[in-house]
């Protein structure tokens, strides 16, 4: 059964990020802080308005950034023509380059919440999968 976890229990650590832009794309991102010790590269999960979304770690000569949230994990490694949902969320919630963020540590080098700052959220705690299910999906995902 899944629990509720408040951002602002004490087990939750909320770290501040940036919105920006990177690169030749006028698209809006994520700069992320150092303190999450995360790795180009990674895949992390990414909650947003209490949906659960897949997004992968990518750097810049500033940093490290996230550049979207897709629905599927495949997506993450491929976007392609996938609906980047991160964007979305930043547009509608009218944050614009230089923008600060909350980024909530739900479970650290897994999974993360997005919210507007000073707003609470509640999230729907997930159970991970046992290492050998991780495994196998991760297998079958390439």
């Amino acid at each position: 059964m899944a629990d509720r976890l408040p951002s602002d229990h004490a087990s939750v650590r909320t770290e501040r990020a940036a919105v920006t832009r990177s690169g030749g794309t006028r698209r809006p991102c994520l700069e992320l802080p150092d303190a999450l010790a995360l790795d180009s590269g990674d895949l992390v999960r990414l909650v947003l308005d209490g949906d659960e979304y897949h997004a992968r770690i990518q750097a810049d000569r500033s940093g490290l950034l996230l550049r979207g949230a897709y629905d599927l994990r495949s997506e993450a490694k491929d976007p392609g023509r996938a609906e980047n949902r991160l964007v979305g969320w930043l547009q509608t919630n009218d944050r614009e380059p230089d923008d600060a963020l909350d980024l909530d540590v739900l479970e650290p080098g897994e999974r993360y919440g997005l919210r507007l700052p000073g707003e609470r959220v509640v999230y729907t705690e997930m159970s991970s999968p046992s290492s050998s299910l991780q495994d196998i999906a991760t297998d079958l995902d390439g």
